[in-house]
């Protein structure tokens, strides 16, 4: 029997592009940074973006939507979870970096995802002196290890507000949230995610963790409950999120005392400690609880059995 592929060949049509071919083709037309395809294997693509402009960002995560692919940031350790499905790597250099003061209000800076920590912290944000110099601060903000502060005390990053590409498509800005400094839930997808995961913080075992020296569960819940005399700020939500939730499209930062260092051997865990098996289960079944609120329909990495 001839070959479809041989009947192409002779009549001069090409045979019809798989899904993966056509995603690339797309990418390529549609983005002003480097797109590289690393090919098939075992049925499942694996491609890398570069993006100079926001928009490249934007156009990925519908094409990744439209075809049922991975946006995955680069450097964040996902290699394990994401077997078995195609993925596009994000890896940002210097085309989406920047940290500029805002004009109308000193001490706070407009940071974007591909800025390098040690530029923070040139820049005056010293809080941030202790860590990795040479990490992005998209990647910094997906570590968990280095956000792995005690329950409530995200504040002392000095994040104010972030925007965030959300699942759905959706921009949302996330920023305070207290009764003298509410921000309005600008989108649909914030007006309903946002009372769920105040209802999930309310209950157990969120409302137990809360009062631990250090939060157990992959996701920070506890950024709804902060300590006594700090509001709540939704942009800590973000922070140590694995790349998972969202897609950070720009920060504001303000200046606050120097973090300390990471505690390696209290930094989250992805395994529980021996005799916590049934603490890990509770936290890996709140984590599973946010990951569905915020991602749905897994267009960012799941990290699968570890939930």
């Amino acid at each position: 029997m001839e070959s479809s592929s041989r009947r192409a060949f002779l009549t001069g049509r090409r045979p019809a592009q798989t899904p993966w071919e056509q995603f690339c083709r797309r990418m390529r037309r549609g983005v002003a940074g480097d797109f590289l395809d690393f090919g098939l294997y075992e049925g499942k693509g694996s491609a890398r973006l570069t993006p100079s402009q926001g928009g490249d960002l934007r156009l990925a995560h519908a094409l990744c939507r439209e075809f049922g692919i991975v946006l995955a940031l680069s450097g964040v350790n996902q290699a394990d979870s994401l077997t078995g499905q195609s993925v596009l790597w994000i890896e940002l250099d210097g085309s989406m970096a920047g940290c500029q003061p805002l004009p109308d209000d000193p001490g706070k800076w407009f940071v974007q995802p591909g800025t390098h920590l040690s530029e923070l912290v040139d820049a005056g944000l010293t809080q941030l002196a202790d860590q990795p110099g040479y990490l992005t601060v998209a990647a910094w903000a997906a570590d968990r290890s280095l956000c792995s502060w005690a329950p409530g005390e995200a504040f002392r990053c000095g994040l104010l507000h972030a925007s965030v590409l959300m699942a759905d498509g959706s921009s949302a800005v996330l920023g305070p949230f207290g009764a003298g400094n509410r921000l309005p839930l600008g989108t649909l997808t914030l007006q309903k995610l946002v009372p769920q995961l105040f209802a999930l913080a309310a209950e157990e075992p969120a409302a137990g963790f809360a009062a631990l020296d250090r939060w157990p569960a992959r996701y920070r819940l506890d950024a709804l409950a902060p300590r006594p005399g700090h509001d709540v700020n939704l942009s800590h939500l973000m922070l140590g999120h694995g790349g998972d939730l969202g897609w950070i499209e720009w920060m504001v930062f303000e200046a606050r005392p120097p973090l300390p260092s990471a505690d390696w051997a209290t930094a989250y865990t992805s395994r529980p400690p021996a005799g916590d098996d049934g603490r890990w289960q509770q936290a890996s079944t709140l984590d599973r609880k946010v990951k569905t609120l915020f991602d749905p329909a897994g267009v960012f990495p799941d990290p699968g059995q570890d939930l």
